[in-house]
């Protein structure tokens, strides 16, 4: 008996996709052209407004309020007060118009500066509500129209400035445009950071929808395969017994049939041995449908209890015309997957049916060697033997077969490997070695 080849178990790589977060989606009702994005998408953005509108009101009130406690009794005081009601409504009607830059929303804005710049020409304190005018422009106009805004406000500014000084100061001229400078940096890279939030939450979007598609097709791709494997081994198990079964009837009748006359008593036997193989058959159909374990196995006993029954088996059968004999060695660690018993008895049972049909041997032989790291099975038989051919090519006598290649694909979906060594006139040797350790039963 010759060695097998040893090769190494391929991997299996099992490829899940996994999805962790979930964004929503942006309120595209609250996205503004060229403008930050609206409070209602953004709580930054909804907390910096709130802020803007108290600021406003605060800088309003306390410009009102200096403006009475400096200039008492004077006769523009009725239109500062009135000009001031008639800002601080115009600014509380903003919410109400929405927050898209719509003409009604422009011509609102324009309005609102006007009013204001009236009241900064009449009274230059209120110059300092410019910074919450220029968080409005820039939320509502595009980026050129609202740095025209800031830098007309930011001129009335220092006018108002150099009034209310009783000589000229450097700081009045320039701090104004330096306020003016940073609340247009830190709005300008506010508007950019919404920007970029809505573009990355896009993106995550649509990888989140691809992974979730990737992972549906994936889902689908590995039903479709577990399907076919079913198939597969659906169609090996029915090989390896009820067909296996039916031929081993088949010829047995066939040759009662041709002895029926001349001698009798041979004939019985032929009925009675095919009698014998249908009950063998008809459990392993009522095993089949119940749960597809093969029905020496599930009479208990392990692997080798049932490599013996069928070895006792097939030489019961056979009536003297034909041996088989079975052999253990070694015994293993632990106990050996079902998946693997039961792929390495359908190949005891395929490689016998074999020899019994066509090899012609008087003898055959069972061997199971337990290794520390896998199992192999060899059977071997005197028969006449055969110009063995490469895996992957099937000579003419092969025309008619499934056996050997549902046995390479039982050894192969286990992760091992099936060697044939046999030459015309010297028998035949077959070995399926299966590792230990990627043959785990699924759970």
């Amino acid at each position: 008996m010759g060695s097998p080849w040893r090769i190494r178990a391929g991997q299996r790589w099992n490829v899940r996709y996994v999805v962790e977060h979930r964004t929503g989606s942006p309120d595209a009702e609250g996205t503004e052209a060229g403008g930050l994005g609206a409070a209602g998408s953004d709580p930054d953005a909804r907390r910096l407004a709130l802020l803007m509108h108290a600021a406003f009101f605060l800088l309003l009130g306390a410009s009102l309020t200096r403006f009475l406690m400096r200039h008492p009794g004077e006769a523009r005081t009725p239109w500062i007060i009135a000009l001031s009601i008639t800002l601080a409504v115009l600014y509380l009607l903003g919410p109400v118009l929405g927050s898209r830059p719509t003409p009604r929303r422009v011509a609102w804005l324009g309005v609102l500066v006007v009013v204001w710049m009236v009241l900064v020409v009449l009274a230059p304190s209120f110059a300092w509500c410019a910074v919450p005018l220029f968080y409005t422009g820039l939320r509502i106009l595009p980026p050129r129209a609202a740095l025209a805004l800031v830098a007309l406000l930011t001129v009335f500014v220092v006018a108002a400035q150099l009034r209310l000084a009783t000589g000229f100061d450097p700081n009045l001229v320039l701090a104004p445009p330096a306020v003016a400078a940073v609340a247009t940096a830190v709005f300008v890279h506010m508007r950019r950071q919404a920007v970029r939030q809505r573009e990355l939450a896009a993106r995550q979007r649509e990888l989140i929808g691809d992974l979730l598609r990737t992972r549906r097709e994936l889902a689908a791709t590995e039903r479709r395969e577990g399907t076919l494997a079913e198939r597969q081994r659906l169609s090996m198990e029915i090989h390896d017994t009820l067909a296996q079964g039916l031929s081993s009837q088949q010829m047995l009748l066939q040759a009662a049939d041709r002895t029926w006359d001349a001698d009798p008593e041979a004939a019985r036997r032929h009925v009675r041995t095919a009698t014998g193989i249908a009950e063998r058959n008809l459990a392993e159909a009522r095993r089949f449908v119940h749960d597809l374990a093969p029905a020496d196995l599930a009479a208990g006993g392990g692997l080798e209890a049932a490599l013996h029954a069928l070895a006792a088996r097939e030489s019961a059968q056979a009536a003297g015309a034909f041996t088989v004999r079975c052999h253990v060695e070694g015994a293993p660690a632990a106990p050996l997957p079902d998946r693997v018993q039961s792929a390495l008895l359908r190949i005891a049972q395929g490689a016998l049916a074999n020899v019994r049909e066509h090899a012609g041997a008087t003898a055959a032989g069972l061997t199971l060697t337990h290794l520390d790291d896998r199992v192999v099975l060899d059977v071997g038989d005197n028969g006449r033997g055969f110009t063995a051919e490469p895996e992957g090519v099937r000579g003419a006598r092969a025309v008619r077969g499934h056996g050997l290649p549902a046995m390479r694909a039982r050894v192969r979906q286990l992760g091992g490997t099936l060697t044939v060594e046999s030459a015309p006139g010297e028998g035949t040797v077959l070995s399926a070695e299966v590792p230990l350790t990627t043959t785990e039963d699924p759970v």
